[in-house]
């Protein structure tokens, strides 16, 4: 197993392919976890996350022998998960749009570690820039949040990209554009919300203070 854990995707998969459960498995366990978050990502619900996740290991596994390997097996199995979380999206009717009133999203989202340099409040304030960028990427058209995903968020080249959605270069670049464009929009309303909320917070704070001198 520890052989397993070192070997190289291409590896893996050539193992699976002679019907290596085990080594399709290590494949499963090294790519679950970022599949997951990419498919959250643009569908704004665990619980379809993991499904759509999970339906895009089978798919690869019964697709294997259709795999020429002039990708990495990553981004090949992004493509497919790309079609997955489309169709999930199809399958909800909801194009795209996710409910902000569900309450719950929030609380099960995936967590990301930690910044021990940016101390609790300035830990906080990263928390709320980002359920604000979440926010407004929910309410992006699926494949303009999906672009920005890839490539802002992921760090994904212009190549991997064009592969995963099977669009030209020239097509990525000038809707990734328009995706930024979009964001910015969504973005600007929750930002001075953010901002009018943040001065009531440090007004009550800054009056609960006073009170307290005063009671003194």
């Amino acid at each position: 197993m520890a052989m397993r854990k070192e070997a190289s995707d291409a590896e893996l998969v050539r193992l699976s392919r002679n019907g290596d459960l085990a080594a399709f498995d290590a494949l499963v366990r090294r790519h679950e976890a970022r599949a997951i978050s990419l498919a959250y990502r643009m569908l704004g619900d665990l619980d379809a996350a993991h499904d759509a996740a999970q339906e895009a290991f089978v798919a690869a596994w019964r697709s294997l022998g259709k795999f020429q390997e002039q990708s990495t097996f990553s981004t090949w199995l992004y493509r497919i998960l790309h079609n997955a979380c489309l169709d999930s999206l199809r399958r909800r009717g909801r194009r795209g749009e996710v409910s902000l009133d569900e309450g719950n999203d929030e609380e099960r989202a995936i967590p990301e570690p930690a910044d021990p340099g940016l101390g609790p409040d300035g830990e906080a304030e990263r928390g709320e820039t980002r359920d604000l960028v979440h926010r407004a990427l929910v309410r992006l058209s699926p494949h303009h949040r999906e672009l920005l995903i890839l490539f802002d968020i992921e760090g994904m080249s212009y190549e991997e990209i064009c592969e995963i959605v099977g669009l030209p270069m020239g097509t990525v670049k000038s809707r990734l554009n328009r995706a930024r464009h979009a964001l910015r929009h969504q973005l600007a309303p929750l930002l001075e919300q953010q901002r009018v909320n943040r001065g009531h917070r440090d007004a009550g704070e800054s009056d609960a203070g006073r009170g307290t001198r005063h009671d003194m």
